[in-house]
């Protein structure tokens, strides 16, 4: 039985959209574990990094893991908390991919800062 070149067409475009949703499956499997690294790494930037520095980690690192704020706002009484969640709410709306790649970004930037800060240190 002969195919017709319209049922063919239908075909290659069934196996051009599912090759896309592999490769876009690949590539975040590459960016999580590269989010997942990032996460360990942070854990040795300096001790001085700047509070408004890890209120934006922490702020990617819950949209990332968790998606959009899902919590009440804490009281005025609890600051620090507060701000954590602040921190998360400002990027609310970001895909968690997008949360993710901005992560590593960020820590990649900050570790570049604190090596050249040793470098001049040393000098």
């Amino acid at each position: 039985m002969a195919v017709g070149h319209g049922a063919l067409g239908v075909e290659q475009t069934q196996i051009k959209k599912l090759v896309k949703i592999a490769e876009n499956q690949q590539r975040n499997m590459g960016l999580k574990e590269e989010f997942e690294e990032h996460a360990k790494k942070v854990m040795t930037l300096p001790e001085d990094t700047s509070n408004e520095n890890k209120l934006i980690l922490y702020g990617l690192y819950k949209q990332a893991t968790v998606g959009n704020v899902n919590t009440s706002r804490p009281g005025m009484f609890n600051m620090r908390d507060r701000a954590k969640w602040d921190a998360w709410k400002a990027v609310e709306g970001k895909s968690q991919e997008e949360a993710m790649s901005d992560y590593v970004t960020k820590v990649k930037q900050l570790l570049e800062e604190a090596a050249a800060t040793a470098t001049a240190a040393a000098c």
